[in-house]
């Protein structure tokens, strides 16, 4: 995947995330956030170890 689609993906989830937060789905909003966040480290630590 393309380091502009794996952006894009990031930034839907972080966006979604916010506005699931703002409507008061908090659960809704912590799955995003937190599939952001495990997404986001499982390509840092590819991209330090491999």
């Amino acid at each position: 995947m393309s380091n502009a689609k794996r952006d894009i993906i990031i930034g839907l989830m972080f966006i979604t995330g916010i506005a699931g937060f703002i409507s008061g789905e908090f659960i809704f909003s912590n799955i995003f956030f937190a599939s952001a966040a495990i997404y986001t480290n499982m390509f840092l630590s590819r991209r330090t170890h491999g």
